[in-house]
C-alpha cells in the first residue's frame, strides 16, 4: 500500500514537471518568435497605421505595398544577390580550406597543435571591431576593397576557426582503422580522407557549413566598414542606410527583414535532418 501510494506520489510529481518544462520551452519559443511575427504584421500594415497613439497587433488594413514598394523602389534586390554570392564564397573558401585543416589537426600530433587550436579559439575572443583597421589598410593594398570577393576574405577570418572546431570534433569522432584499412587497399591519405571518412562526417559538414552561411549572411560591421558602392553592399548595411535623419520607414524596413530571413529558414527547412544527424554524431567520441 505504501510502495503504491509512492509510486502515484513520484508520477505526480513527474507530471508536474514535464507541464513546468513544457511551459518554459513554449515561453522560450514565444519570446524568440514573437518578434519575427510582430515584424510580418508591421509589413502589412499601411504606413499611416504603424506609428499610431494606440499599440494595434492586428492590421486593421492588410497591404503589401512595402513588399511591393522595398522590391521594386530601392537596389534590395541587389542588396540580396549580393549577400548571396559573398555567402557562397565565404562558405566554398571555408569549406574547402577548413576541412583539410581540421582534418590534419584531428588526425597528426604535431609540435604546436594545441596552441594553434588555442590561438583560434581566442582570435574568437576578440571583438571584430579591433582588425577592422588592419583589415581596411589590407584590402585597400590588394585592391580588395569594396569588392564581394574581399567582403568574403574578411568574413573568412572570423568564420574560419569556427568552421575549423567545429569540423575536428566530427572528424574525430570517426575511427582510424577505417582509413587504415583504406590506405592498407592502397588508397592515399587524400584519397582515404575522401572516399571513407567524409562520408561519415557529411552531416556534420552541412551543419557547419550552415552555421557559416548564417553569420556570414547576417554580418553587418564589416560589410559597412569595407564596402562603399551599391555594387558591392549586402542587406543588412542597405536596411541600415534606409533610415534617414528625418525618416524612418518601419513599414519598409519591416518587410526588408521580413524578405532577407525567408532564405535562412528554406536553408533551415532543406538542411534540418542533416544538420540534426550531424550535430549529434558529433555529439559521441568512438
Amino acid at each position: 500500500m505504501v510502495h503504491r501510494r509512492y509510486l502515484r506520489t513520484m508520477s505526480g510529481r513527474k507530471r508536474v514537471g514535464d507541464v513546468l518544462a513544457m511551459a518554459a520551452v513554449a515561453l522560450i519559443v514565444l519570446f524568440a518568435v514573437f518578434p519575427i511575427v510582430w515584424a510580418f504584421l508591421i509589413s502589412l500594415k499601411p504606413e499611416e497605421d504603424i506609428v499610431t497613439a494606440t499599440l494595434t497587433y492586428i492590421p486593421r488594413r492588410v497591404t503589401f505595398e512595402n513588399y511591393v514598394a522595398i522590391w521594386t523602389r530601392s537596389n534590395f534586390p541587389t542588396l540580396i544577390s549580393n549577400s548571396a554570392v559573398v555567402t557562397l564564397m565565404t562558405v566554398a573558401i571555408c569549406t574547402v580550406i577548413g576541412t583539410l585543416a581540421s582534418y590534419a589537426v584531428a588526425r597528426y600530433r604535431f609540435v604546436g597543435r594545441r596552441e594553434m587550436m588555442m590561438f583560434y579559439l581566442v582570435v574568437r575572443m576578440f571583438p571584430a571591431v579591433m582588425i577592422i583597421i588592419p583589415l581596411f589598410i589590407l584590402m585597400r593594398g590588394l585592391g580588395l576593397l569594396d569588392s564581394r570577393l574581399g567582403l568574403a576574405l574578411a568574413y573568412t577570418t572570423f568564420l574560419l576557426p569556427v568552421f575549423i572546431w567545429m569540423m575536428k570534433g566530427f572528424f574525430e569522432a570517426v575511427p582510424n582503422d577505417l582509413e587504415d584499412a583504406a590506405r592498407i587497399d592502397g588508397a592515399s591519405r587524400i584519397g582515404a580522407m575522401v572516399r571513407v571518412v567524409l562520408p561519415l562526417v557529411v552531416g556534420g559538414l552541412v551543419a557547419t557549413a550552415v552555421f557559416v552561411a548564417i553569420g556570414a549572411w547576417n554580418e553587418f560591421l564589416f560589410a559597412l566598414m569595407l564596402t562603399t558602392s551599391t555594387g558591392s553592399r549586402t542587406w543588412p548595411v542597405g536596411l541600415q542606410l534606409m533610415v534617414g535623419e528625418f525618416q524612418l520607414p518601419w513599414g519598409s524596413l519591416a518587410a526588408g527583414g521580413i524578405i532577407s530571413i525567408l532564405p535562412v529558414m528554406v536553408l533551415f527547412a532543406l538542411m534540418q535532418r542533416a544538420m540534426v544527424r550531424g550535430l549529434t554524431a558529433g555529439a559521441v567520441k568512438s
